[in-house]
């Protein structure tokens, strides 16, 4: 076998420099040095999968974290037989599926890398299905280079597999010395990455990457480790197999020109061109995915209903949200809930309390916890992410990256898409101060592609919304509130998507107040005592912020003299700019715009003139115009 995996070898490379010489550009220098690694992994029969059902529930998992080293794996396609030369010409070519970093138009990839150490945090999320919630055997293999291991995000995962001692995780670092401008941290220290990441319970396994036998014996010991995750660290050279590319600085991100192929060529030999690998199938014996239980459940409708919220007690949306989960458990078997150490003030401990089993503690590292979402959605989950709104700012890396995995959503494992929950949202949160504030989430979510951001008001609109966001597939936010709300709508209400609704509205209203969440209820309060002077507004609860409801806002611009948006967050991204995307009129925006501060939630409103206060100030303004 030793023998045909080195003409496999050859034959890879062979297809690595074709592709990236044919592109023009591309890294085959990084994609030669994992050569041998991949070869071993998929030809002598560790990778497990049915090629022709790739999204089968039983095939192992591969993530190139080294997304840039994608020639490699489309070379290793080729050499199963499933790509062509002609495909791999197309490599970087805009119809071509083929891209310069991998995504999920490559059928056989599942996620989208490329922003270094993301893959391993993926690899929990799919290792952690395996072992606690699908129970199936397959193994997570992640292919990572030695520059990402810089990567704060990196160390999360790592801490966080041996926590849940995942025995069927398999790290490989591609430890090839140099990164894009020179060496990095450790260089060939490959014994300084075992020490560092035995250190966090890891089994490690040290070895020549380009060693055929070597490689071997690792995966073979690496399938037999129990109750802790296995790094395999690979010593390789960066151009390997290409005597004037070995070892050498300045060629990172560099194809070769004509000339220089041939040159290459010529110096890797004989090469077996009819040579094909073979990728073993998953065991027979494998246990199936359960069915899931429909949205047509027979279990009693009761369970799935809204709760009575008494109309005289306030109640907070993000405990709502805490009820809603609990109360859709059953009924969607799916819902997994991803914790950072926050559960208690998101109310996701309430999901925790009946369905421990699909709760997981990820800490405080949300970096790992949204990457680990990712790969929970692409084995058919749908991940609930709740923290502070302010705490997934530091991941918008793995929120952006997140997108761009999302494959066909009609696909079983096409991603139903995370739920994000950001609680404690904006400067009505009072004396926490500034750093607890989410006053960017609004922009951030708005920039992710075909994304959904939903602002319930209230208990009931919240719990609606929950089930809303569930359907929809895709990403979806959820921003909730700290302080307790009034109960406003009856359990009957719909929420679509897309949708807003009109509290106060008459034929002679002067003005339009659009809000959402806290300030729709300043909103409300400059209503009644401007309707004591003579004075009608008509108000909206913009409860879906993207989309938004375009054709309410047109005709409230149409039948009122100006809009006023009120919201709880900064005003570049927020709620007015929104607003103004899709209305010709004029238009006032009421937002954040001073540096928060600790205090009373009533006090910050009216500092930074979101408040009832402020708003009957500019509808007077308006008026008198």
């Amino acid at each position: 076998m030793i023998d045909k995996l080195k003409k496999l070898s050859k034959l890879i490379r062979y297809y690595i420099l074709l592709s990236t010489t044919e592109a023009g550009s591309g890294h085959p220098t990084s994609a030669l040095s994992a050569t041998d690694l991949m070869a071993v992994l998929f030809f002598d029969g560790f990778y497990r999968a049915n090629l022709e059902n790739p999204k089968f529930e039983n095939n192992d998992r591969f993530i190139l974290s080294k997304g840039h080293a994608v020639p490699a794996l489309y070379a290793v396609y080729a050499a199963a037989g499933i790509l062509t030369e002609a495909n791999l010409k197309t490599l970087r070519k805009f119809d071509s599926p083929l891209e310069g970093h991998p995504t999920p138009r490559f059928q056989y990839n599942e996620i989208a890398s490329g922003s270094l150490g993301q893959g391993l945090s993926v690899g929990v999320g799919m290792a952690i299905n395996a072992k606690y919630l699908d129970k199936l055997p397959y193994r997570t293999y992640v292919l990572m280079g030695d520059s990402e291991m810089a990567e704060g995000s990196v160390w999360e995962a790592i801490e966080l597999a041996s926590y849940y001692k995942l025995d069927n995780l398999i790290g490989i670092i591609d430890v090839n010395r140099l990164g894009q401008r020179g060496e990095t941290m450790l260089g060939h220290k490959i014994k300084e990455y075992a020490k560092r990441i035995s250190a966090f319970g890891w089994q490690t396994i040290v070895i020549d990457g380009h060693n055929l036998k070597e490689i071997e014996k690792a995966f073979k010991k690496a399938n037999q480790i129990k109750n802790k995750p296995i790094m395999i660290i690979a010593k390789t050279i960066k151009g390997k197999g290409i005597s004037f590319l070995e070892n050498k600085n300045g060629w990172h991100g560099r194809a070769l020109t004509g000339e220089e192929f041939k040159k290459a060529i010529a110096g890797l030999g004989q090469i077996d061109y009819s040579i094909r690998g073979e990728i073993a199938k998953p065991p027979k014996n494998q246990k199936l995915t359960p069915t899931p239980m429909g949205r047509g459940s027979d279990r009693s409708a009761g369970e799935f209903q809204i709760p009575e919220y008494p109309k005289d007690i306030p109640f907070a949306t993000r405990k709502a949200f805490g009820n809603a989960l609990a109360r859709l458990g059953h009924q969607y078997p799916e819902i997994v809930v991803l914790d950072g150490e926050v559960g208690n003030s998101t109310y996701a401990e309430i999901f925790e309390k009946k369905f421990p089993k699909r709760f997981f503690q990820m800490f405080i590292a949300e970096q790992n916890m949204v990457g680990t979402a990712l790969g929970l959605d692409k084995r058919g989950k749908i991940p609930f992410v709740p923290t502070f709104g302010v705490f997934l700012t530091r991941a918008f890396d793995q929120i952006r990256m997140s997108q761009y995995s999302q494959a066909n959503p009609a696909e079983k494992f096409g991603g139903a898409g995370i739920k994000f929950v950001g609680s404690h949202a904006g400067v009505s949160i009072g004396e926490d101060g500034p750093s607890q504030m989410a006053l960017e989430d609004i922009a951030m979510f708005r920039t992710i592609l075909n994304s959904v951001i939903l602002y319930p008001s209230d208990a009931i609109s919240a719990e609606k919304l929950v089930e809303e966001a569930i359907k929809f597939k895709g990403i979806v936010y959820l921003r909730t509130t700290r302080s307790a709300t009034p109960i406003i709508y009856k359990p009957n209400e719909n929420f679509p998507i897309g949708g807003s609704k009109i509290l106060k509205k008459s034929e002679k209203d002067a003005v339009t107040i659009v809000a959402a969440g806290i300030t729709l209820f300043e909103a409300l309060k400059a209503y009644e005592i401007l309707k004591k002077e003579g004075i009608n507004i008509r108000v909206i609860d913009l409860y879906s912020i993207k989309p938004i409801d375009e054709a309410f806002l047109k005709q409230a611009a149409k039948e009122t003299k100006a809009i006023i948006t009120v919201e709880d967050h900064f005003a570049e991204g927020g709620i007015g700019e929104a607003v103004r995307s899709v209305v010709e009129t004029k238009i006032y925006s009421l937002a954040v715009r001073k540096m928060p501060r600790s205090g009373k939630p009533e006090e910050l409103l009216d500092f930074e003139e979101i408040s009832a206060k402020a708003i009957i100030k500019k509808v007077r303004e308006i008026v008198k115009v």
